[in-house]
């Protein structure tokens, strides 16, 4: 008697811990399903969980919102040719990266980024810093979910703003005054260029002060936004 009580005792808890999951999951997926449609006005202008972290730790941080048009172009073509040259022609996510990268696992070999513009940007606006597969699976119906919700130019607009460019640095203004000492609608294409390879890697990486690597690696961005008309048709057709 005294076992069977223990094994409903063990159910009930297990049924209990399931239901909690569930629910979180529920709150994980549709809280930020939520917050896409608050965010559609472009008078919003939202702020990132690491934004938000920065906050709670009373670490302080600078950000200063810039539309779309306030942006320079070439920064843009930079940020769009280094991070996500498909941008204008997926669904949120590259399928194609993705299953290279699957592929590459199951080899065994070390995988590879594959994450979209709306993939970084759902990640930066609703989930955490840390890898891990959880989180990548999170990305891509919320990725999915952006490109639906958002038009591309909202979506690019509010992806420049809430990415970090420096420790503390968010969104594209701020590291254009904090950089070159100028907005970000005057970037030259030399200096977009360095500022989309930082991104990757924004705490080791710095724009004025490029490594060998950096200088290689935003030569070969540079011509690739000089060649990106057929590829930032959504953006300013």
């Amino acid at each position: 008697m005294a076992q069977k009580k223990r094994k409903r005792k063990k159910s009930a808890r297990s049924a209990t811990w399931r239901r909690l999951a569930v629910r979180a999951l529920l709150v994980i997926v549709l809280a930020p399903l939520v917050l896409m449609i608050c965010y559609i006005p472009p008078i919003v202008h939202p702020v990132s969980t690491v934004m938000l972290r920065d906050l709670v730790l009373l670490r302080g941080f600078q950000r200063q919102w810039v539309d779309f048009d306030d942006i320079s172009p070439a920064l843009v073509q930079s940020v769009l040719m280094s991070e996500d040259g498909k941008y204008c022609f997926h669904n949120g996510v590259d399928w194609g990266a993705v299953n290279l990268v699957i592929d590459e696992a199951l080899d065994g070999e070390r995988p590879r980024g594959a994450s979209t513009i709306p993939m970084q940007t759902v990640k930066n606006l609703f989930l955490w810093s840390n890898r891990s597969y959880v989180r990548k699976v999170l990305e891509i119906p919320l990725a999915m979910a952006a490109d639906t919700i958002w038009s591309k130019r909202r979506l690019m607009e509010i992806y420049l703003n809430v990415a970090e460019w420096a420790p503390g640095i968010y969104g594209i203004e701020a590291a254009a005054q904090y950089y070159y000492n100028i907005p970000a609608a005057r970037l030259t294409r030399r200096q977009s260029a360095y500022l989309a390879v930082t991104l990757p890697n924004p705490y080791l990486r710095h724009p004025r002060k490029p490594s060998r690597g950096m200088v290689r690696l935003a030569g070969l961005v540079e011509r690739r936004a000089l060649q990106s008309g057929a590829y930032i048709k959504c953006l300013y057709d």
